[in-house]
């Protein structure tokens, strides 16, 4: 097979390429400008003459950058003021940066030298296309948690915030959020049934993995498929058919009936982690530790459990997560005495619209972030453990 040699792009293909980098950034700032067309246009053409005429100016490409950072960060502090030339200055950075990237076919030195063209486009073409997803998911976090620390009781960023003035920015909403006593007890609330659910379902989890993972278990598959549903089925579905059974039994409106419920939730979670974790286990340890005189007790503490146990506790975790942050069921089933920070949450959003509501998102979204960081450390552990690597 030929290798494609890495030497410098034509300015037609730099300028091509440049070009469609800036419409779509163009497209965005067009957008927030009130003219996405417009803006697609313009940022076309610009990355576009760009890349043309920079491609033959390789040899002078360091000041060429810093010129280009400096003219974009000039061109948003006269648009937007400082928060514009922060953008600005970004953009124009990048600018320079991916034009001769692609001017100089650096863009292939990391690559096989056996790549055709179109699986180089492909290559970076999916990149992007994650890329533009995660942002997709991403940008509304990142909007929430600077809104939280607004002076005023608006949901949009007022001006003093979009000039950086330290006046448009204030604690207050965090304050009544640990001030507030109804605040509080949904916090309480929350406290003292996401543990609870937590640890039924890691017991019950455990437990249904452990045993479905015997081969000699009839019907795996079905027993898998029915414990696993609750994640599959929509949670209205599983939230209404909660509500009509626990209202028979007197479970609906108790605080038991809400950790049943929750815990129901998190199951699937604990199951399929657990299972994933047994994948690699290795079973002739426990025939050992039969073998020794131990019983299933102690071989499942001694030597079954500890091996296992980064899966146990990243199934817990995100059950303890999905209790949590969990809002659906709890209004079916629960009642106002189990009123948790989501429910409350909602009850803000419909009755009165304050931003402390988006203070307590901040504060739910970094709790879930450090959980979910936990998560990722015991997984690497986990295939430490097991030998494997944790790429």
């Amino acid at each position: 097979m030929a290798l494609t040699p890495v030497q410098n792009q034509t300015p037609a293909f730099t300028a091509a390429v440049a070009a469609g980098a800036g419409a779509f950034f163009g497209l965005f700032v067009g957008t927030a400008q009130g003219s996405g067309f417009l803006g697609l246009i313009i940022g076309a053409v610009l990355l576009g003459v760009l890349g043309f005429v920079f491609t033959s100016l390789t040899a002078q490409e360091k000041p060429i950058r810093w010129a280009v950072l400096a003219v974009f960060a000039v061109a948003g502090f006269f648009i937007g003021g400082f928060p514009a030339l922060v953008i600005g200055a970004l953009f124009g950075w990048f600018a320079g940066w991916f034009i001769f990237w692609l001017a100089t076919s650096r863009y292939r030195a990391t690559l096989a030298p056996y790549l055709t063209p179109g699986q180089v486009l492909w290559h970076y073409s999916f990149r992007v296309i994650c890329g533009a997803i995660f942002v997709f998911l991403i940008t509304p976090i990142l909007v929430v948690m600077p809104l939280s620390f607004n002076a005023e009781n608006f949901f949009t960023f007022t001006p003093e915030m979009l000039r950086f003035d330290p006046e448009g920015y204030s604690l207050k909403h965090y304050r009544d959020f640990f001030t507030n006593a109804d605040w509080q007890q949904a916090l309480w609330n929350s406290l003292s049934i996401a543990p609870m659910a937590t640890l039924l379902s890691v017991g019950f989890g455990t437990l249904a993995a452990i045993g479905l993972s015997q081969p000699h278990v009839p019907f795996r598959r079905a027993i898998m498929a029915i414990l696993i549903s609750p994640m599959i089925v929509p949670l209205i579905i599983s939230a209404a058919g909660m509500y009509f059974f626990y209202s028979r039994i007197g479970l609906q409106g108790t605080y038991f009936g809400v950790v049943l419920a929750h815990a129901a939730l998190g199951i699937p979670f604990v199951i399929i982690t657990v299972t994933a974790t047994l994948v690699g286990f290795d079973r002739s340890l426990t025939r050992a530790a039969a073998n020794m005189g131990a019983g299933p007790v102690t071989t499942f503490f001694r030597v079954q459990m500890p091996l296992i146990l980064p899966g146990v506790i990243s199934g817990g975790l995100f059950a303890f997560i999905t209790s949590f942050d969990e809002v659906v069921v709890v209004l079916f089933v629960g009642s106002a005495g189990q009123k948790t920070l989501p429910w409350q949450m909602f009850t803000g959003l419909r009755e009165q619209i304050s931003p402390t509501i988006l203070a307590v998102a901040t504060i739910l979204v970094v709790i879930s972030i450090c959980l979910l960081t936990t998560v990722e450390m015991l997984r690497r552990r986990s295939e430490r453990l097991r030998g494997m690597s944790p790429s």
